[in-house]
């Protein structure tokens, strides 16, 4: 009797993990930037809002060309507002997708949204709530490679970015229902306070994106140290 040929001997190896610090510095970089694009805005908010207080208290105090300002700067700062937040999500997207590539390496039966879903999953309404969540646990939960590994943080990033979706909804509302000088300088206010908890949130995705980047580098140092167990056994 001839002995097994060595592929059926031996499972197949699984694939390298692929390097993440990169596409992690892209996401990192691009919330540094939308934050601080939000605190510019915020200013430009609270400007705006007491501009339209003069006009509600004294019409003839503010001129013409100060209104026509005005409302320019605010309209661009919404702009370059958007254009901040869709980088940003584009770079966070690029990092998901790579640390979900190396999770599905390190746990191939341990997710529970299929791929689509890290895309659609946050753009479709009310399941926008829970499966970008759940995904990115199960990468954690992948990546950590410990059993019930702690989630606190995800958990605050989640809840502060829920919240402030919210928040920004009802500021979209207010800015598309306002008719008053009132109703506008009110919504420019309610819009600081969104600004407020988009920073928190992304001063939270900074620490999540770290968090999982740090354990999947960590295997791949360890794959290339050839230390047992480097690796899932298939």
């Amino acid at each position: 009797m001839y002995p097994p040929p060595p592929s059926a001997a031996y499972p197949p190896s699984p694939p390298p993990l692929r390097p993440v610090r990169g596409v992690a510095m892209f996401a990192v970089v691009a919330l540094v930037c939308d934050s601080l694009v939000g605190v510019a805005a915020a200013v430009i908010d609270f400007w705006y809002a007491a501009l339209v207080d003069r006009m509600i208290a004294d019409p003839d105090s503010v001129t013409e060309a100060e209104i026509n300002t005005g409302d320019l700067v605010y309209q661009v700062s919404g702009i370059v507002e958007l254009l901040a937040y869709v980088v940003t999500a584009v770079a966070f997207l690029v990092w998901l997708f790579r640390v979900r590539e190396n999770a599905e390496i390190l746990a191939p039966d341990g997710h529970r949204r299929a791929k689509p879903w890290l895309i659609f999953g946050w753009i479709v309404p009310i399941i926008a709530y829970w499966f970008p969540k759940q995904i990115v646990d199960d990468i954690w939960d992948a990546s950590a490679r410990t059993p019930s590994p702690p989630k606190g943080l995800f958990h605050a990033w989640w809840a502060v970015w829920v919240v402030e979706n919210l928040m920004a909804t009802v500021v979209s509302r207010l800015l598309f229902d306002a008719e008053e000088l009132d109703q506008i300088a009110a919504a420019a206010r309610f819009d600081v306070v969104s600004i407020g908890l988009m920073l928190v949130a992304a001063v939270l995705a900074i620490f999540v994106v770290r968090r999982i980047t740090d354990v999947q580098e960590e295997h791949r140092s360890a794959a290339f140290r050839g230390v047992p167990g480097a690796y899932p056994a298939y």
